[in-house]
């Protein structure tokens, strides 16, 4: 089992006792703490994986020890679970935001917890094993880059092209870096708006083009006399000038160059997804510029109608106030009158608590969006 130690933090004590209670049949090591302070200046020599963390404290609350932990580099790593009374959409995000990865809400029964953290230990496993896999081929890839200056240039290559966002310099990127081999290349690149073509002397002829075209779905690799083709679905390269007298090098940089047009790919798609999601979210924040516009419009509406209908019923009342008493009602058709009337106004202001409601859903609607944008 990968969790083994615990840190459960609440400024109630029956609550710590309810949490010993539960977790004292299982195999954890378990400390408590009944403040943030208390959290903070224990955990670092502690260390537990596992922080399970109320929300409502004096002095700090969950959500800034969150923060504080989140910050620090030698507890981020812990995994948070908040503890709270309330559970709401908001307070879920809130807990999301700081950097929590579970929620849990007050009362809960004990199968409830241990299931939460039953999933956060196969978290924790699956956490160390991929550090052991990343482990592996961090160390593999080190031992591959002290032996071969090759492995060097195609590492450094691989960094560099991770910070570029558009296409024509991922390009002229990949250009330099065949370059680095001494390999005369063209490269084709088709994204969702245009085909694009790079050369070591600027542009590629159209013999080349026509051959990208003819041949880009016939399979991953083409290889003729000292030429090799490779084919990916949005990458195309030519080589034309393969070390065809050192067969040896000749695998390699073939290896060399499939493994360099594969990750030249994929930050491709990186580039077109995160133009993809630019663009939705220009469209998002003008769908709630449209949709703030109008509900603020139509509160202004409310609030003019509601101005309107106070300013007719203070008419209504001053007229019939002059009038009935020279009117000769007898004293029975004055109180029709004057209930006939109480009633309307009653009415309107019934409907005024319903223009309220609304007006009251449409700030947690907006509010709600706002929310979505942000995160």
């Amino acid at each position: 089992m990968a969790l083994t130690k615990i840190l459960a933090v609440d400024d109630e004590p029956f609550n710590l006792e309810i949490i010993e209670e539960i977790l004292e049949d299982l195999n954890f090591e378990l400390q408590l703490a009944t403040s943030g302070p208390e959290c903070l200046s224990m955990v670092e020599d502690y260390m537990p994986q596992v922080i399970l963390l109320d929300v409502s404290m004096p002095q700090m609350n969950g959500y800034e020890v969150c923060k504080e932990l989140k910050a620090n580099p030698n507890t981020a790593h812990i995994i948070v679970m908040f503890v709270s009374a309330r559970g709401t959409v908001e307070e879920r995000m809130e807990g999301y935001s700081v950097g929590a990865e579970d929620y849990i809400v007050k009362p809960f029964g004990h199968d409830e917890l241990k299931s939460k953290l039953k999933n956060l230990n196969q978290v924790l496993i699956e956490k160390q094993n991929l550090e052991k896999q990343v482990e592996d081929a961090t160390s593999t890839a080190f031992n591959a880059m002290a032996n071969s200056s090759e492995m060097g240039q195609i590492v450094n290559y691989v960094e560099h092209i991770g910070f570029i966002n558009d296409p024509e310099e991922l390009g002229k990127a990949l250009i330099d870096c065949l370059q680095s081999f001494d390999l005369q290349s063209n490269v084709e690149f088709r994204t969702n708006d245009k085909v694009s073509h790079f050369a070591l002397n600027g542009v590629c002829s159209p013999i080349v083009i026509e051959l990208f075209e003819m041949l880009k779905n016939k399979g991953r690799l083409h290889e003729f006399s000292h030429r090799i083709l490779v084919n990916y679905e949005l990458i195309s390269l030519l080589i034309l000038n393969m070390p065809d007298h050192d067969p040896d090098k000749h695998g390699r940089i073939r290896d060399h160059v499939c493994f360099i047009v594969s990750v030249t790919e994929q930050q491709l798609r990186a580039i077109m997804t995160k133009k993809m999601l630019e663009l939705q979210q220009t469209k998002l924040n003008k769908v709630a510029s449209t949709v703030h516009s109008k509900f603020h419009g139509l509160i202004s509406l409310l609030n003019e109608n509601r101005q309107n209908n106070e300013k007719v019923f203070k008419r209504l009342q001053e007229e019939l106030e002059e009038r009935i008493p020279s009117m000769g009602l007898d004293e029975d058709q004055e109180v029709f009158i004057y209930k006939k009337v109480d009633e309307t106004i009653q009415n309107s202001v019934a409907r005024e608590e319903s223009v309220k409601q609304v007006k009251a859903a449409f700030i947690e609607i907006e509010q709600n969006l706002s929310l979505l944008l942000k995160n």
